[in-house]
């Protein structure tokens, strides 16, 4: 089930967990990089322990490198952090400490970022980018950066979109994918040459079963209506794409031959999936213990964490992983050290299996950012 239905300008949005209807769960924030603002809990503060951002509730929150952007639930956009580029999205470049409300719309419905674009979805369809723009990854057919949402063409039939680098993805309600950007490692996927980026969104393909999408900073990931998982983009050193020759691809590329995936999130290299039967799998780089495999070797092919089958909700950071349970509990794993504490779990201790976060049983979302994470709890 998609998690929104719409009719008009009525949307309903659906708890990640019971696909039942979500009103909102309140915004946690943990990690570092406060010196930026990424905690958003209005001062310069690192936190090893989640912390309650407000008394609002929120129905989408995502991490970017340094920054981060929500959508509460009232349709109204907000985003924090790091701003160098605009890619808060609220006309300048200063950077915010504290929850900022991007322009005065309370229509918005999906949102994404990276590093330093971010684009999202309003309740009608149509597609808004901005920030960052040096490859034409906003699809405005230039490569002029943007401080507030600019609208992507005209159409208004697009479903879900995912940021990596310098590259966007996004799903379109009739199937198709779409991506726009640079392309110099294949990301893409349309089999273009590398030197050359693409300024507005390119089909890929021309197939319309996809269901769902995720990226790296390099790569882009879909699973389709059969639950076959593809891959294209860069696989270097890590083989970060699930393909173990470590072979970029500029087209899209099956991983495995299994027909089961459901969901998916990306980090730098590495990816965290979680199949229908409940199993979590994970792949690519694991230098800090981000795969969850009580090792740090990297893996090439997606490879079982542990044995359990209850697991939900994925959400990846650079270096570090999350997932949330069927019952609610919320669970990290990987990169946790020095001043960072990112994993939320009030130590500085890398962590290379999945460690439970406290012990609360209503968490509903999570995200990773470099060195900080966010998270929605009821």
């Amino acid at each position: 089930m998609s998690n929104r239905w719409k009719a008009g300008f009525i949307q309903v949005f659906f708890d990640p967990l019971t696909e039942g209807p979500f009103a909102g769960g309140e915004l946690y924030t943990v990690g570092r990089q406060n010196f930026m603002g990424a905690l958003g809990d209005g001062t310069t503060v690192n936190k090893s322990s989640p912390i309650q951002i407000g008394t609002d509730l929120w129905l989408e929150a995502k991490a970017g490198k340094y920054s981060n952007a929500a959508i509460r639930s009232d349709g109204t956009l907000w985003a924090w952090g790091s701003n160098n580029t605009g890619n808060l999205g609220i006309g300048d470049r200063v950077y915010k400490f504290s929850p900022v409300q991007v322009g005065a719309l309370s229509t918005w419905s999906k949102v994404n970022k990276w590093e330093y674009t971010s684009a999202a979805i309003k309740t009608d369809g149509s597609l808004w980018t901005w920030g960052a723009n040096s490859n034409g990854q906003l699809g405005l057919t230039d490569v002029i950066s943007r401080s507030s949402p600019v609208q992507v063409g005209a159409l208004t039939d697009w479903s879900e979109v995912g940021v990596g680098e310098s590259h966007c993805v996004a799903i379109k309600t009739d199937g198709s994918i779409w991506t726009w950007g640079t392309n110099s490692n294949g990301q893409l996927g349309n089999n273009g040459s590398s030197t050359v980026a693409y300024s507005s969104p390119v089909q890929v393909g021309a197939l319309t079963n996809w269901t769902s999408i995720a990226t790296q900073d390099k790569a882009c990931f879909a699973i389709n209506s059969d639950g076959e998982l593809y891959a294209w983009g860069r696989n270097g050193t890590y083989a970060a794409l699930g393909i173990p020759d470590y072979l970029n691809r500029s087209s899209p590329t099956q991983v495995g031959a299994l027909t089961n995936w459901s969901k998916l999130s990306g980090g730098h290299d590495h990816m965290l999936a979680v199949k229908t039967d409940g199993t979590l799998w994970s792949w690519g780089s694991n230098a800090e213990g981000q795969l969850g495999l009580n090792d740090t070797t990297n893996r090439g092919s997606p490879v079982q964490i542990g044995t359990d089958t209850n697991w939900a909700t994925p959400g990846v950071g650079y270096e570090h992983s999350f997932c949330i349970k069927t019952d609610a509990t919320l669970w990290a794993v990987g990169g946790n050290t020095s001043t960072y504490g990112e994993l939320g779990l009030n130590a500085k201790i890398n962590k290379s299996s999945p460690t439970q976060v406290g012990s609360d049983t209503n968490w509903k979302a999570c995200e990773g950012g470099l060195d900080h994470s966010i998270f929605l709890h009821t």
